[in-house]
């Protein structure tokens, strides 16, 4: 179809504790397959240190963020520096400790945070272009480190966790609490975020807000400018 809605899903690797959140991604991907969109996967280039899933403790070995989050896309993924605004219509970041330690430093850095220079970019031209964006889980750290770097202040969640919702504040967007099957989203700037695994007790609690957040990123999307 011509109008198919294109979201592009940027992913920082696979498993929660040094990538992206596995539920939290296949969920997405789910969410948006059974609207009947299309989905694009990205993630930076980049290497990252990994974690043992079973201790949560660093290996010392280093593995690709691209190749990691291959993974979860099945193979199908693309070098987010690849990827401009006018290529999707909406871009969703899946939440896990990959998304602030992989795409920008918020883990380490708090509200000094920096962004992968290729995320900020793609998301300083979506803001641009006026297109609509979804953060789940920790990912509103990452969207309001670009934030205030552009300028923008913006309404964000990440549920009602006091320590990173500071940090967000102290980067100069407001952040809003909310329950685990909501989302909050800023209309004017097209921002949506739902806490996911922040808050979720399991998969089926992280995937009511997850599913909402996607309705509402796809609802934000008028007809006229789908690519």
């Amino acid at each position: 179809m011509a109008d198919k809605v294109k979201v592009g899903v940027c992913l920082s690797g696979c498993g929660v504790f040094d990538g992206s959140e596995i539920h939290e991604a296949v969920i997405t991907l789910l969410a948006l397959d059974r609207a009947g969109a299309e989905w694009r996967c990205m993630a930076p280039d980049t290497t990252f240190e990994v974690v043992d899933h079973r201790t949560q403790k660093p290996t010392g070995e280093r593995r690709s963020v691209l190749a990691e989050s291959a993974r979860i896309a099945r193979g199908d993924i693309v070098d987010v520096a690849r990827v401009r605004a006018k290529d999707i219509d909406a871009l969703i970041f899946p939440g896990g400790f990959g998304a602030a330690k992989n795409l920008c430093n918020f883990a380490e850095a708090g509200p000094k945070a920096k962004a992968q220079q290729d995320v900020a970019r793609l998301v300083r031209d979506m803001l641009a272009a006026q297109k609509p964006i979804g953060a789940i889980c920790i990912a509103p750290g990452l969207l309001a480190a670009i934030l205030r770097d552009a300028g923008v202040k913006a309404k964000l969640t990440i549920g009602d966790e006091r320590e990173t919702a500071t940090a967000i504040e102290a980067m100069g967007c407001t952040h809003e609490r909310c329950p685990v099957d909501d989302f909050v989203v800023d209309e004017q700037h097209k921002i949506v975020s739902t806490p996911a695994y922040m808050l979720a007790g399991g998969i089926a609690e992280a995937a009511s807000g997850i599913e909402r957040l996607v309705a509402e990123v796809l609802r934000l999307v008028p007809q006229k400018a789908r690519v």
